[in-house]
């Protein structure tokens, strides 16, 4: 199990190919492709400004991933370039990258409340089957992410793909007391088990997560009680 969550983890590892394919005007020279992704790496507004005057657009994807650039930005936490993007007409803000993840999905993992909530209000898609933002909160932790995400209706108790593993259990793997403290308050079931017959309680004691531990057998300030910082 943890082999398999920690190769979740790695999906976000790693340097980007600056390389990118886009249905950009044809007189826009190749070279530019890459200086866009640079700029949005390199969180260099006026540059990124102008390659979108020039042809290029708002969606350009950066094929080893398929990230799009506004996904890109999120990921690198190049918010300058992300305003840029993200206020320009015409930006998909729901493009899949090749593993299925979306700008949401990626604000969640990096804890970036802003951006969950911009995107929040535009209303971007919240459930969906297999992976879904909750499940990138929960391993982050954020309990504001987690809160945000569950006031616009996500599906608290949604089971990964195959190994079947609810936003309390990842959760509960990683440690994240918090976030464990929320969603138990706001009703995820903690009988239910994943695809190896294990629920949250189960996983925590197997990984040693002793507060998580306390906090699924009662033993805890609720979180709606804790001063911050606690």
């Amino acid at each position: 199990m943890l082999n398999q969550i920690e190769q979740f983890v790695k999906r976000f590892v790693g340097i980007a190919s600056l390389a990118v394919a886009t249905l950009a005007s044809p007189f826009v020279q190749a070279g530019s492709y890459e200086d866009y992704i640079t700029a949005v790496k390199m969180d260099a507004p006026r540059e990124l400004q102008e390659l979108i005057k020039r042809g290029l657009g708002p969606n350009v994807v950066e094929p080893q991933r398929g990230y799009s650039a506004l996904t890109l930005s999120i990921r690198e936490d190049s918010m300058k370039a992300f305003d840029v993007l993200f206020n320009t007409p015409g930006v998909d803000l729901e493009v899949k990258a090749k593993n299925g993840d979306t700008a949401l999905m990626v604000a969640a993992f990096y804890g970036n409340q802003r951006v969950v909530k911009l995107l929040l209000d535009k209303e971007v898609e919240v459930n969906r089957p297999g992976w879904a933002a909750l499940h990138y909160a929960a391993i982050n932790g954020n309990p504001n992410i987690i809160k945000q995400l569950l006031d616009a209706s996500a599906y608290i108790d949604a089971e990964s793909p195959d190994d079947k593993m609810t936003p309390i259990m990842l959760a509960a793997v990683r440690g994240r007391t918090a976030a464990v403290r929320l969603l138990k308050e706001e009703g995820a079931d903690i009988t239910l088990k994943n695809a190896d017959g294990m629920t949250a309680l189960d996983l925590a004691r197997h990984f040693d997560q002793k507060d998580v531990v306390e906090e699924l057998t009662g033993q805890h300030t609720p979180w709606s009680q804790q001063r911050p910082g606690q």
